[in-house]
């Protein structure tokens, strides 16, 4: 099938200039694309060699700004296929170059389009090797990015009065609004949704589970009064501390008896309502390259990883064991409860980009539902 091709931009258009600023007075000026105006948000990176559609799309991406450090963005363009969730909850897009030509049989619009059509800034010819190598030195920080305010030194002042990440509860912007379901299967699953991607509900609903997906907002007793076989509660943004709300209904699903699997916010809630602590990463794990040891096989795994917080280890309270690890800054990266059926891991397994190691991460869910059902006939 021959390859589908299309413009970025109009031939011959004269780009807008476009400035980024950080909140320690960095500047980098480059051009605009998708939509125009400001826009402000924690700036982070990304080191995913592909997938552009799906990090955008990726609602732990709420009040950030995602810099992507590989550099040719936008050759394969978009399609409606690789939507992780409803719509772009990313607040601005930062690159090194722009392709103004997509090519790829699946594409329907160009990136440039995709960001226009979901009301989301860009900025591209900038250096984003600087930019990443400056948050690694200094740590993620508040931006502002605009294509109307060009004054550094306002644009600056801007990006200091916005919102700090530490402190944020961003679950309710991300989360469905309403119950409903994803599947049929064995065993019924009730999934918390903090900002799921729809990847993750599909590997789960592909072993055999009938999923129903609650808001972040919805009680305890309401997940339990269906009867579920087991609880997952699902990635998310922000700070897991921050979130009230449902922290005050985790002690219920806990005490349920229930299998229970958390990944990312939700493994960091997990270990929050156990005793544990959290504290911000410098600036985060974001990618699909992060090498993760398995303690209870020995086995390293290449993961996708997307999160600024992590749990510290030595808050960990005896009723819990480390079972994986980060081997580049030794940071907890999964845990089990030692007497409870309850585990959960920091990265994403439904690889969404990113490689497949940890797929059996579901499975291991799976066998848990099934041996949990075995001991309770």
């Amino acid at each position: 099938m021959a390859d589908k091709k299309g413009i970025s931009q109009s031939a011959g258009e004269q780009p807008k200039r476009c400035l980024l600023a950080l909140e320690d007075g960095e500047t980098y000026s480059g051009y605009s694309f998708g939509t125009e105006g400001t826009s402000t948000g924690e700036l982070v990176f990304n080191t995913s060699l592909s997938g552009y559609q799906e990090i955008l799309t990726d609602p732990s991406y709420a009040g950030q700004i995602v810099t992507l450090t590989y550099p040719e963005i936008g050759n394969y363009g978009t399609n409606k296929e690789d939507l992780e969730s409803r719509q772009i909850f990313a607040r601005g897009l930062v690159i090194r170059h722009l392709s103004r030509r997509y090519s790829n049989w699946r594409a329907t619009a160009s990136l440039h389009d995709f960001l226009v059509e979901q009301g989301i800034m860009g900025i591209y010819d900038v250096d984003t090797r600087a930019i990443t190598r400056h948050i690694r030195d200094k740590g993620a920080m508040r931006s502002a990015m605009s294509t109307v305010i060009l004054d550094p030194a306002k644009l600056v002042e801007i990006a200091k009065q916005s919102a700090e990440m530490e402190g944020a509860d961003l679950t309710e912007e991300v989360s469905a609004p309403e119950p409903y379901k994803v599947g049929v299967g064995k065993y019924q699953v009730a999934v918390m949704d903090f900002g799921v991607k729809k990847s993750i509900l599909e590997q789960l609903a592909a072993r055999d589970m009938a999923l129903t997906v609650y808001p972040s907002s919805a009680k305890a007793d309401e997940l339990l009064a269906a009867k579920p076989d087991a609880i997952f509660l699902s990635n998310g943004p922000g700070d897991p501390a921050a979130c009230a709300g449902v922290l005050e209904e985790m002690p219920k699903l806990i005490q349920s008896g229930l299998p229970i699997f958390g990944i990312c916010l939700g493994h960091q809630l997990l270990c929050i309502s156990m005793g544990a602590k959290t504290y911000k990463l410098k600036f985060g794990h974001r990618g699909g390259n992060q090498p993760v040891k398995d303690l209870l096989t020995g086995k390293v795994e290449i993961t996708c990883q997307n999160h600024g917080f992590a749990v510290a280890e030595d808050s960990m309270p005896d009723t819990m064991e480390l079972t994986h690890v980060n081997l580049n800054d030794h940071s907890v990266e999964g845990f089990r409860h030692k007497t409870l059926p309850i585990f959960g891991v920091q990265y994403h397994p439904e690889s969404s980009p990113g490689p497949h190691d940890a797929n059996y991460l579901f499975e291991r869910f799976y066998d848990l539902i099934e041996s949990h059902k075995k001991v309770s006939v």
